[in-house]
């Protein structure tokens, strides 16, 4: 470890020294997403962007690098870190049906997805594949479809399971005829996903896999049930989204608040893990200045990253929903400004 000598010497010849050991941290990626995992290339141009989100169900039969996403590989291959948010949530397959496939040889038949999630009242509840299908096995051949698939891209991947899992159990959830409320839905969410990360990491991984479990980190004891020390033994970073959706809400207090709850409710092996924010934005319709913010969030994580806690090391813009940008060029612009300063440059 490097150790920087600082000797001092008074009026009478004494002389006094101390060290100090240091570590030189490496830049905060800058990172990105566009709409409907849009070909983001034309919006990176220019600037200090260097990482990226991508979504995908484990549904679809074109996971990665996704269907006609020849600008993934272009990316990954060119230094990219690239943070794949792989859903349960069922999408991109014809129908929600069972699927028959083959796999390097062999033939999966994995069942019509079991449990419905984001049961927002008022709203279609999305199908999913339940916890229950993941721990039985009924589902590893999508599984094994994902890892041949990624076997070929050329690049490692962080494997970010579930998008948000307190958005996902907020209101509960279903699975074959019975009903989970949010906190026995995380119970059943960790043991899932810990089996999901056994199961890639029991086989040959191209160098350089890391996963991670999803939240929004809205709700404190959501975020504190899904984050066990046994799970955390499994992954290598924390994770969650960041959002600006009040007149009121700083850089500052929005990217700290989950971070604090993880500091004063989570174990040492979590918190030794540093951060993916796989999602943050600004709201337009309550900031309407979105440059103006954005240009507040080095500082921000700069503080963030000066304190006790675990180090964030890649923010990734959500160019889409709550984050969209408009107008864009406008937005654009103070993302590459941000980008350019440290943390980030």
């Amino acid at each position: 470890m490097p150790r920087v000598t600082v000797t001092v010497r008074d009026h009478g010849g004494r002389t006094a020294a101390a060290t100090a050991d240091y570590t030189i941290a490496p830049p905060v990626l800058g990172g990105y997403y566009l709409a409907g995992n849009g070909d983001p290339t034309a919006d990176l141009a220019g600037g200090n962007f260097r990482s990226l989100t991508q979504y995908r169900s484990l549904a679809d039969s074109h996971v990665l690098p996704g269907w006609n996403k020849p600008w993934l590989l272009t990316l990954g291959r060119n230094g990219f870190a690239v943070n794949v948010v792989l859903e349960l949530k069922h999408y991109g397959a014809p129908d929600s049906g069972p699927q028959m496939f083959t796999v390097d040889g062999v033939n999966h038949t994995v069942p019509a997805p079991a449990m419905t999630i984001q049961q927002r009242p008022g709203t279609v509840w999305p199908k999913a594949y339940g916890y229950g299908q993941i721990l039985a096995g009924r589902c590893d051949g999508l599984l094994a479809r994902v890892l041949s698939q990624y076997r070929t891209l050329g690049f490692p991947v962080n494997f970010q399971l579930a998008s948000e899992l307190d958005t996902d159990h907020e209101f509960g959830t279903w699975e074959s005829g019975v009903t989970y409320d949010w906190a026995d839905s995380d119970g059943r969410a960790v043991r899932a996903m810990a089996y999901i990360v056994d199961w890639f990491r029991s086989r040959q991984l191209p160098a350089g896999t890391t996963f991670s479990v999803g939240a929004g980190g809205f709700d404190r004891a959501a975020f504190r049930r899904t984050h066990p020390e046994s799970l955390m033994a499994k992954l290598d970073f924390l994770q969650w989204n960041v959002y600006a959706t009040d007149p009121s809400h700083t850089a500052l207090a929005r990217f700290r608040r989950t971070r604090d709850w993880a500091v004063a409710d989570l174990g040492p092996v979590a918190l030794s893990r540093p951060v993916i924010v796989a999602e943050w934005g600004v709201r337009v319709a309550e900031i309407p200045d979105q440059a103006a913010w954005i240009a507040t969030v080095p500082a921000a994580i700069a503080r963030l990253n000066a304190e006790r806690g675990p180090r964030v090391v890649q923010t990734n813009y959500f160019n889409s929903s709550w984050g969209t940008l408009s107008p864009k060029a406008a937005g654009l612009a103070g993302l590459r400004a941000a980008y350019a300063t440290r943390p980030y440059a």
